[in-house]
């Protein structure tokens, strides 16, 4: 996003470095930002003119963003303010969370139009001390005006001491959603558009002087209008424009076989309605979730799900007669996960565990539980992967 050169990039002696040997990953989720009903507390925004050297024209600003749909959206609309004749956002997660290595990804739909600059990109965390472009700074997707493509990049510091670029593109329907990422090792950096690959880098062994590539980066979203790549010819009647951001998620190689498993304290919710808590006779003691009514619900807020696969889900559960019947949902039932019936244990803290496989994606998610038919506690809940 930060660039002294329009494109065609300076390729020359970089060509040299793609066709790094493929390495498999074990990619597990470390961060995310689901913007489910918030923008989380990792975020940063910028605010100001002048767009940091590209001579951008709008002047950023938080009152930009918002979460419609459970999705991030950057508004950029054509308004005075501050000295600019266009205002919009640019978010970062720089002092709050940064990464050395990973498979870095956000799903996006922006627009198309003439004077438009949405970028999802990172900066290296020592760009207050070295400047920029001695930081590095990987451009995941970037995309100005109509142009049939987007692209990724990189920037540095190269061999001759000036400004090194090295990116290439690939034609994308941009104002639908895609999945831009890209997978950076201490020997690669691939980008990929929905899972297929269009570019590659090599930076084993520092070649092309790309040492900076091997530090923390952070985050950055921003949606700027016109500036120096893009120009200045802007289509106002394309305002107000959004950029729309489903999730972002940060993977790192967790190493061998993926393994995972998180045992959830029932009376841990975060929000209930109906139950109350009492004193357990089960194993371990503690409390358990009782009292438990048709209808009645409790919710787990941020459990995070490293890997898509199957999961099996345990539950500790007792029922005096009866039994019942439980669901278990992400996000306040937007996705029920499936349905598990109780049976009778013969006593309020007779227990057993009663379990059930599900299918799940990566993510971070609100779990919720609900009593499709009551009559049962919970002691806790166990989640597997398989």
């Amino acid at each position: 996003m930060i660039r002294s050169l329009k494109f065609p990039l300076l390729l020359t002696a970089m060509l040299a470095l793609t066709g790094s040997a493929a390495m498999a990953q074990n990619w597990q989720l470390v961060w995310a930002d689901e913007f489910t009903s918030s923008i989380g507390p990792d975020w940063v925004f910028e605010t100001g003119a002048g767009g940091w050297g590209n001579n951008e024209l709008e002047y950023y600003r938080a009152e930009n963003a918002s979460i419609e749909n459970g999705q991030l959206v950057i508004t950029a609309k054509n308004e005075s303010y501050g000295g600019a004749s266009y205002t919009s956002t640019r978010m970062k997660t720089q002092g709050k969370k940064s990464w050395t290595y990973g498979k870095i990804e956000a799903r996006i739909a922006m627009p198309s139009f003439s004077g438009s600059w949405p970028a999802f990109w990172m900066l290296g965390d020592n760009i207050g001390s070295v400047g920029w472009p001695a930081c590095g700074e990987i451009d995941i997707m970037e995309h100005i005006n109509t142009d049939p493509n987007v692209y990724g990049t990189v920037h540095w510091v190269g061999t001759n001491g000036g400004q090194a670029d090295y990116g290439s593109n690939t034609p994308v329907s941009v104002t639908g959603y895609h999945v831009y990422s890209i997978e950076w090792t201490p020997t690669y950096i691939k980008w990929f558009v929905d899972g297929a690959q269009y570019n590659e880098i090599n930076i084993a062994n520092n070649v092309g002087s790309t040492e900076e590539f091997q530090k923390a980066f952070f985050i950055i979203l921003n949606f700027a209008v016109g500036g120096n790549w893009p120009g200045f010819t802007i289509n106002n009647a394309a305002f107000p424009a959004k950029m729309y951001v489903d999730y972002v998620r940060v993977y790192q190689d967790g190493g061998g076989t993926s393994t995972f498993t998180k045992q959830v304290e029932a009376e841990s919710y975060s929000s209930m309605s109906g139950v109350q808590t009492e004193t357990t006779t089960d194993t371990n003691g503690g409390s358990n979730v009782g009292y438990i009514d048709t209808g009645d619900w409790m919710a787990y807020n941020s459990i995070t799900i490293p890997t898509t696969g199957t999961y099996k889900i345990e539950y500790r559960v007792a029922s005096q007669s009866g039994g019942g019947r439980l669901s278990l949902d992400l996000n306040a039932g937007s996705t029920i996960l499936g349905y598990l019936d109780i049976p009778s244990t013969g006593g309020w803290q007779n227990w057993t565990t009663v379990s059930h496989t599900v299918t799940i994606n990566a993510g971070t998610y609100n779990f919720g539980i609900y009593a499709q038919s009551g009559g049962w506690n919970l002691n806790w809940f166990k989640i597997t992967k398989l």
